[in-house]
C-alpha cells in the first residue's frame, strides 16, 4: 500500500514493483506503467512549452546563445524562487523580495562605488544587510504574530522607500569587474575545445560537467529507488525508471552541449547549481527541512510534536533576506548599476515560479527543483514570446493564464485524491 497526497492508502499500480509478496491487488488497473500526474505534470508541461516555442521560433529558442541568455537573464528570479518555495511550503508569503533586491543593490553600489570598498567585504556586508532585513520581518511574523502578507507588504513599501532615499532618481555604477563577471561572465576554458561533428566545437570541461551531473542524477535516483524497495515501498517499474533517467539525461546534455557550443558554463549558473543542490539536501535530508514541511502541513500538530515553529519561521525569513540580497547583487552586476526601479515585480515572478512548480496554496507541499522548473517555464515564455515579437500585454496575459492553470491544477488534484479516497 502507498500513501496518496491526501494521506490515505491506495493500492499499488500495475506498472510498479513492490517487494515483500502479499496477495495481488483485487483488481488490476491494466496499465503497464504508473504516472503520478501531480509530480510529473509540471515537467511534461515544461517540455510541451519548449516544443511549442521551438516550433514558433524555428528553433531559435534552443540556439546556443539563446539558452545561455535564458539562464543568465533569469538567474536572479530563480535564486528568489528557491527562497520563496521554502516560505510558501511553511504556509507564508513574502511580497517584499523585489524591494529587498533593490535596496541590496543600492547598498552594494554605495559600498563599492561611492566608498571604494573592495568587493569581497562589500558583498559580505550586503548579504548581512539582507539577513538583517529578513530578521526584521521574521520577528514580526514569527514572534509578534502579524501575518506574513501584512509584514512583507509593509516591507515592500519601506525598502522601496529606502532605495529611493539612497539612490534618488539616479543609478550608481559601474561595478567592479569581478561583480560583473559573476553576473554575466563565463568559466574559462580549462581543457580547450573538442569537435562534435556537425555541431562544431564545444568546451570540453563543460561537457565533462554535464556528464557528471547526469551520473549524479542517475546514481541518486537509483539509490532512492533501492531504499524504497528496502522499505517495501512502491516504486516505478524498471523500464519506466530507465525511461525517466534517459529523458532526464537527454534534457541535461542538450542544455549542456548548447552552452558548451556558445562559450561554456556561466558563473551564475554554477552558483545556481550549488544553491539548488544545497537547498535540495536541506529540504530532503535535514531535520530543519522536515520541520518546514511539518509546519506547512499542519501547524497545530507541528507545535504539539515539539517543533520550534517560531524559530523555524524566523530563520526562513532570514534565509529569504540573504537570497534576496544575493539576487540584488547579481541583478545590479548584470546591469552594471544599481537603479531605483530595480526589482519591480520580482516578487510576483518568484511567487508564480513557486506555484507553477507545484507548491500548494495551503502550504506543506513543494520542491526546490519544482520551483526552478516553474521559474524556467516563466523564463521560456518571456523569451519565446519576445522572439516571436509578441507585445508585452500578450506576454502578461499568457503568464497569468499559466499561473491560474497551475493553481487550478493543484486544487483539482487535491479534490481528485480526496474523492478517490
Amino acid at each position: 500500500m502507498t500513501q496518496t497526497s491526501s494521506g490515505k492508502a491506495s493500492a499499488p499500480d500495475a506498472g510498479a514493483e513492490v517487494v515483500g509478496g502479499g496477495p495481488p491487488p483485487a483488481k488490476a488497473s491494466g496499465r503497464r506503467f504508473s504516472f503520478n500526474l501531480r509530480e510529473s505534470g509540471i515537467y511534461v508541461a515544461f517540455a510541451l512549452i519548449i516544443v511549442l516555442f521551438s516550433i514558433l521560433t524555428d528553433g531559435g529558442l534552443l540556439s546556443p546563445q539563446n539558452i545561455s541568455n535564458i539562464m543568465v537573464q533569469n538567474s536572479y528570479i530563480l535564486i528568489l524562487a528557491i527562497g520563496m518555495i521554502l516560505i510558501i511550503i511553511a504556509g507564508h508569503i513574502d511580497l517584499s523580495v523585489g524591494s529587498v533586491v533593490a535596496v541590496s543593490g543600492a547598498v552594494a553600489a554605495v559600498l563599492m562605488v561611492d566608498m571604494g570598498m573592495p568587493w569581497p567585504p562589500a558583498l559580505l556586508i550586503t548579504l548581512l544587510v539582507g539577513a538583517l532585513i529578513g530578521a526584521w520581518q521574521g520577528y514580526w511574523v514569527a514572534y509578534f504574530g502579524i501575518p506574513a502578507f501584512i509584514v512583507t507588504l509593509a516591507g515592500m513599501l519601506i525598502f522601496r522607500a529606502l532605495t529611493l532615499t539612497v539612490l534618488g532618481n539616479q543609478g550608481i555604477g559601474p561595478f567592479p569587474d569581478e561583480v560583473r563577471t559573476l553576473a554575466n561572465g563565463f568559466l574559462p576554458g580549462f581543457l580547450g575545445n573538442v569537435g562534435l561533428g556537425p555541431l562544431g566545437g564545444a568546451d570540453l570541461f563543460t561537457l565533462i560537467v554535464g556528464l557528471a551531473i547526469v551520473a549524479g542524477i542517475v546514481g541518486t535516483q537509483w539509490r532512492a529507488r533501492q531504499a524504497r524497495l528496502g522499505y517495501r515501498q512502491q516504486v516505478d517499474a524498471l523500464p519506466l525508471f530507465a525511461l525517466k533517467m534517459i529523458a532526464a539525461a537527454a534534457v541535461v546534455m542538450t542544455v549542456i552541449v548548447q552552452l558548451a557550443r556558445f562559450k561554456n558554463l556561466p558563473w551564475v549558473l554554477v552558483l545556481l547549481a550549488v544553491l539548488v543542490l544545497g537547498y535540495t539536501l536541506l529540504t530532503n535530508r535535514a531535520v530543519f527541512g522536515r520541520h518546514i514541511y511539518a509546519i506547512g502541513g499542519n501547524l497545530h500538530a507541528a507545535s504539539l510534536s515539539g517543533i520550534k515553529v517560531k524559530s523555524v519561521t524566523f530563520w526562513l525569513f532570514v534565509n529569504m533576506g540573504v537570497l534576496s540580497a544575493l539576487a540584488g547583487i547579481i541583478f545590479a552586476g548584470r546591469l552594471n548599476q544599481a537603479g531605483p526601479t530595480a526589482g519591480n515585480s520580482f516578487e510576483l515572478d518568484a511567487i508564480a515560479a513557486a506555484f507553477i512548480g507545484g507548491a500548494a496554496v495551503q502550504g506543506g507541499v513543494g520542491k526546490v527543483v519544482g520551483a526552478i522548473t516553474g521559474g524556467l517555464i516563466m523564463a521560456v515564455i518571456n523569451n519565446g514570446m519576445s522572439l516571436i515579437g509578441a507585445p508585452s500585454e500578450r506576454v502578461m496575459l499568457f503568464k497569468g493564464l499559466v499561473l491560474l492553470i497551475a493553481v487550478a491544477f493543484d486544487v483539482w488534484t487535491k479534490r481528485r485524491a480526496g474523492a478517490g479516497g
